[in-house]
C-alpha cells in the first residue's frame, strides 16, 4: 500500500511538469527554475529595442506570456509580447519603437556631463538612458505562492559615441537585470555636393579639382527617430584616410574657423551642412596631385538640448595656427569619426601633357632672351669698330695728296 501512494505522488509531482514545458522547445532539467541574469537578452538597436526572455523560467513560475507586459500595463495589449518556439528556449520577445517608447511607460532620460576635446576646451556629452521593466500582474489577494517576476532592462546611447562598460545586475533569483549600449553612428553619412542645393553628389574628375574650388558637404542621419538633431562638433582633413593622422588642417572647431569655410546648418535638424574651399598639403608638393581626406566629429542632441550644447562665440582670440598639425581626434574619449574622401586636387601649374613635360620652363627661357640680347650687343659693337676703322683709313689716304697741294699755293699773308 504504501508502495502504491508513493508512485501515486510521484506521478502528481511529474504530470504538472510534463504538461508545464508541453508544446514548448524547453529541458525540464534545464529550465526547472525561477529566472536568473542570464534569461534576458537586451538588444539596443537604432530604430527599436529587442528585448528576449527565456519563456520556460517563466512557465516554471507559473506564468504565460499575458502575464508578462512592459512597465506594469497589464491591461495594454500593444505592452505585451510575443513567443517565439522556434529557438531553444523558446523565449517572450518585446519590441520596443524608439519613435514610440513612451507609450508603455519606458523613460528616456538625457544626462549631460562636462567633458574635454583633443585640444583641450570644456566640451560638454550628453548620454541618452532609455530604460523600463517587464513584470508580472500582481495577485487579487493579500497573499500569492507564485513569485514574482521583474525584469529590468536599460539602454544607454552616448550621443558621441563613449563607449561604457556593461552592467549586470540582480537582486533576487527572480529579478533580471540587463543594462546595454547602442550606437546611433550606423545611421550617419558624410557626403560631398556640388553645389549649395545639396542635390547631386560630387564626383571628382581623375585630373583632380581645381584649387579653390568650392565643396559642399553634409552629415545627414537615416532613419534614425526625430527627435534627435544633428550637431558637428567639429571638422578638419588630413592628407591620408587615416584620421588620426598628425598632419591635420582644422576647417572648423568651437568657435574657430577656417576663413574659406563657412558653417551653413548645425544643430537644427537630422543634417548639418557647410562648405569649404579646395587647397592641397605642401608634403605633396612633389606630386601631381593632392589628396584631402574630410573627418567629422558629431553629436546627436534632442532638438530643445542643441541651443545648448552650440558653442558661445565672442571675443576669443584664435587658436594658435601651429597647433592645426598637432593633437588626435581620437583623444575625445573614443569619439566616432565620420569620414570622406579622397578630394584630389591639382595645381594649375602641374603638365598634363608629354609636350609640356618636354617644354622648356620659363627661367632658361628668359636666360636665352638675355644671352641672345648681350650677343647681339657685341656683334653690332663689332661692326660699328670695324666701320669706324674703315672710315678712318679712307680719310687718312685721301689726306695725303690734298696736303701736298696746298704746301704749292702761295699765301698772300706772307707777301
Amino acid at each position: 500500500m504504501e508502495q502504491i501512494w508513493l508512485l501515486l505522488l510521484l506521478t502528481i509531482r511529474v504530470l504538472p511538469g510534463s504538461a508545464q514545458f508541453n508544446g514548448y522547445n524547453c529541458d525540464a532539467n534545464l529550465h526547472s527554475r525561477f529566472p536568473a541574469e542570464r534569461d534576458i537578452s537586451v538588444y539596443c538597436g537604432v530604430q527599436a529595442i529587442t528585448m528576449k526572455i527565456n519563456f520556460c523560467t517563466v512557465l516554471f513560475s507559473g506564468y504565460s506570456e499575458t502575464d508578462l507586459a512592459l512597465n506594469g500595463r497589464h491591461g495594454d495589449s500593444h505592452c505585451r509580447g510575443f513567443i517565439n518556439n522556434n529557438t531553444f528556449p523558446a523565449v517572450v520577445i518585446f519590441i520596443i519603437n524608439l519613435s514610440t517608447l513612451e507609450g508603455c511607460g519606458n523613460t528616456l532620460v538625457v544626462s549631460t556631463i562636462p567633458g574635454v576635446s583633443a585640444y583641450g576646451n570644456a566640451t560638454s556629452v550628453q548620454t541618452g538612458n532609455i530604460s523600463g521593466y517587464i513584470d508580472t500582474p500582481d495577485p487579487p489577494t493579500i497573499i500569492s505562492y507564485l513569485p514574482g517576476l521583474l525584469y529590468k532592462f536599460s539602454c544607454s546611447y552616448p550621443l558621441e559615441y563613449l563607449v561604457n562598460n556593461t552592467q549586470l545586475a540582480s537582486s533576487s533569483a527572480a529579478i533580471s537585470v540587463r543594462e546595454n549600449n547602442g550606437t546611433f553612428v550606423s545611421t550617419l553619412n558624410l557626403l560631398l555636393y556640388n553645389d549649395s542645393t545639396y542635390n547631386q553628389q560630387l564626383i571628382i574628375p581623375s585630373i583632380g579639382l581645381p584649387l579653390k574650388t568650392k565643396v559642399f558637404a553634409a552629415v545627414q542621419a537615416t532613419n534614425l527617430d526625430g527627435r534627435w538633431n544633428v550637431l558637428m562638433d567639429y571638422c578638419y582633413t588630413t592628407p591620408s584616410g587615416n584620421p588620426n593622422d598628425d598632419i591635420r588642417y582644422d576647417l572648423f572647431l568651437s568657435c574657430d574657423k577656417d576663413p574659406q569655410t563657412t558653417v551653413i546648418e548645425n544643430g537644427k535638424s537630422q543634417r548639418g551642412r557647410f562648405s569649404f574651399e579646395v587647397f592641397r598639403f605642401v608634403k605633396h608638393k612633389n606630386q601631381k596631385m593632392s589628396t584631402v581626406f574630410l573627418h567629422c566629429v558629431t553629436k546627436l542632441c534632442r532638438a530643445e538640448d542643441c541651443p545648448f550644447l552650440m558653442p558661445i562665440c565672442g571675443h576669443r582670440e584664435r587658436r594658435d595656427a601651429g597647433r592645426r598639425t598637432t593633437g588626435s581626434p581620437q583623444g575625445t574619449s573614443g569619439s566616432a569619426v565620420l569620414s570622406a574622401g579622397p578630394i584630389i586636387t591639382r595645381s594649375d601649374e602641374t603638365p598634363t601633357n608629354n609636350s609640356q613635360l618636354g617644354s622648356p620652363s620659363v627661367p632658361p627661357f628668359q636666360l636665352n632672351a638675355i644671352t641672345s640680347a648681350l650677343i647681339s650687343g657685341m656683334v653690332i659693337l663689332g661692326f660699328m669698330s670695324f666701320s669706324l676703322l674703315v672710315c678712318s683709313l679712307a680719310l687718312l689716304h685721301r689726306k695725303g695728296p690734298t696736303s701736298l697741294v696746298l704746301n704749292g699755293v702761295r699765301n698772300p699773308v706772307f707777301d
